[in-house]
């Protein structure tokens, strides 16, 4: 009988060392094609293209940005050594007032020119666009969802002054991933010239928009593989899905901040909007835009977008 039980024992702890390194596996196999998908971010004729087919109203000016060779390009090297890529625009007339503006997931810097338009052409800013990392023409073997970014886009705001001076203002405007990213970056410690945000759809962490899609799949083992995910995202990348919260971060952000989102998105739920903005102390503005699907915002509602941002800019940034 003793050795019956010493069999099955050993049979169930070899069981359970199996189920645990089959999810280890699975875990790690998830993360990769989160963290590495397969995508044009790095085909930027083609996203140039697709930003003018989705938005015509910014071909006149992106294209005279061409001609003039107005639209040009830096880079810079962030903290841990990964080599970042970013298109700039100045304004007609010289001044400190910049806007950076920072793309989603599997887009890159192209994807945002028509929100640029608002801010060099409707209100006379410098414009600058980054690559996050993976993304465009920056280096990084992984999608970093925002968390890595935030101190990314923070390294660019100290570009942008130097560029542009002492009398350096800055708004940061992110749409999906990126406005998760300046939501994440919004409850840092920022230098004077940081004034205000505007985000567009972005996720309340990394955590909650990863459970959303993983609970379609599997709704019995959601909670319990996206907790072994987020381990393995933490011993590979360093972070882990709920550390990178951007509802954490809004709660610590005393500077202004727009939030715009989408009445039908349903990729980024609408309905992270709302905990997102209770959280954040004011100042703060919301704009739920009617009838618009995931970072469609301005494309349903272009006029009130352009509106809702150029007035809400204005009363920070003068």
């Amino acid at each position: 009988m003793k050795k019956v039980l010493k069999v099955l024992g050993w049979g169930f702890f070899i069981l359970i060392i199996l189920i645990l390194a089959g999810s280890l596996f699975i875990s790690h196999k998830m993360v990769k094609g989160i963290l590495q998908p397969e995508c044009k971010t790095r085909d930027m004729e083609w996203n140039w293209n697709f930003m003018l087919e989705n938005a015509p109203k910014a071909k006149p000016w992106a294209d005279s940005l061409v001609q003039t060779k107005a639209l040009k390009d830096t880079t810079i090297v962030s903290n841990d050594g990964i080599l970042l890529h970013a298109y700039y625009v100045n304004a007609a007339q010289p001044t400190g007032k910049t806007a950076i503006l920072v793309h989603g997931y599997t887009a890159n810097s192209f994807r945002m020119m028509m929100l640029g338009q608002i801010y060099n052409e409707n209100l006379g800013y410098n414009i600058l666009l980054p690559d996050l990392r993976y993304h465009g023409k920056s280096e990084g073997e992984y999608v970093q969802m925002g968390w890595k970014d935030r101190l990314d886009v923070m390294q660019w705001m100290e570009v942008a002054r130097q560029m542009y001076g002492e009398d350096t203002q800055i708004v940061a405007h992110g749409v999906s991933m990126g406005a998760a990213t300046v939501m994440m970056l919004s409850g840092e410690a920022l230098p004077n010239y940081v004034k205000c945000f505007v985000e567009d759809c972005g996720y309340t962490s990394v955590w909650d928009e990863f459970y959303g899609g993983i609970q379609q799949q599997m709704k019995s083992l959601s909670t319990v593989m996206l907790s072994i995910a987020s381990f393995v995202c933490k011993v590979e990348h360093g972070w882990g899905f709920k550390e990178a919260s951007s509802l954490k971060q809004v709660a610590k952000c005393k500077l202004p901040m727009l939030f715009i989102h989408g009445e039908k998105d349903d990729f980024v739920p609408t309905a992270m909007v709302y905990p997102l903005y209770e959280a954040k102390p004011e100042p703060k503005e919301l704009w739920i835009a009617p009838e618009a699907t995931h970072a469609r915002s301005y494309h349903f509602q272009t006029e009130t977008y352009i509106q809702k941002v150029c007035d809400f800019v204005s009363k920070y940034i003068q």
